[in-house]
């Protein structure tokens, strides 16, 4: 787990989401992971994602505040979390800014139309090239469709692990673009569901707010984010 940490982007998010769009206009190609401690635990237990996460073409990002404060732990200076859902949001207004295409891939059918629309009314300078659900059953070959068309951008909601490892699959085929896996991002950009309020996000308790809201979340919370807080003592202890 301590490569995941080394890996870690050390920018603000100003700094970073600069470094993005020059990335966009100079047409290069970037992975971005939205990393919690989910990410890191998933990593850590299953060989084919961790070579995911370690790989050179691999930019991981700190999502969830425990990834920010473990890194701290261990003397990786990360200075802040920059939430998946605001990557997505910037790289959409970026996009509309320089004219750019789209690819949106995942969540219910009816999420994925509400995005549509509201690229529509909202970014008309973003060209949305081709949009499919999560719901098909072959998804390389949603793929096959996102690759014809080498789109400048490509959002992908199917949620850890799946999302990640559908691009990853599939990243040598493009020459340009920033794939994202946005997980439930869709949902939120679209309407269909609330983020957490104002205070929640300033304080960092986003995580707080999804428990509450979400009960159904708990056991996942605890089979990862307790565990990780574990793992990255223990980590400490043995640099001691």
């Amino acid at each position: 787990m301590e490569s995941f940490f080394q890996k870690l982007v050390r920018e603000t998010a100003t700094e970073f989401y600069a470094r993005l769009n020059q990335a966009l206009r100079d047409q290069k190609r970037m992975f971005i992971v939205t990393a919690n401690p989910e990410t890191f635990m998933i990593g850590d237990r299953e060989e084919a994602f961790q070579r995911l996460l370690e790989d050179e073409n691999t930019t991981i990002v700190a999502d969830g505040i425990g990834v920010v404060k473990a890194a701290n732990m261990l003397s990786v200076p990360v200075k802040e979390r920059i939430p998946g859902i605001e990557i997505a949001q910037q790289l959409m207004k970026m996009g509309d800014a320089q004219a750019a295409s789209i690819y949106l891939f995942g969540a219910k059918p009816e999420v994925i139309a509400a995005m549509k629309q509201l690229i529509e009314t909202q970014l008309p300078n973003l060209r949305l090239v081709g949009y499919s659900d999560g719901y098909v059953k072959d998804k390389d070959v949603v793929f096959d469709e996102i690759a014809e068309h080498q789109p400048d951008i490509v959002l992908v909601a199917l949620g850890i692990p799946a999302q990640e490892q559908l691009i990853y699959r599939h990243l040598s085929r493009f020459s340009k673009g920033i794939f994202v896996g946005v997980g439930g991002s869709f949902d939120v950009m679209s309407g269909m569901k609330k983020r957490a309020p104002a205070f929640f996000i300033r304080c960092n308790l986003e995580w707080l707010y999804r428990i509450v809201s979400e009960p159904s979340r708990w056991k996942r919370f605890y089979q990862n984010n307790v565990k990780f807080i574990g793992m990255v003592r223990a980590m400490r202890r043995e640099r001691k």
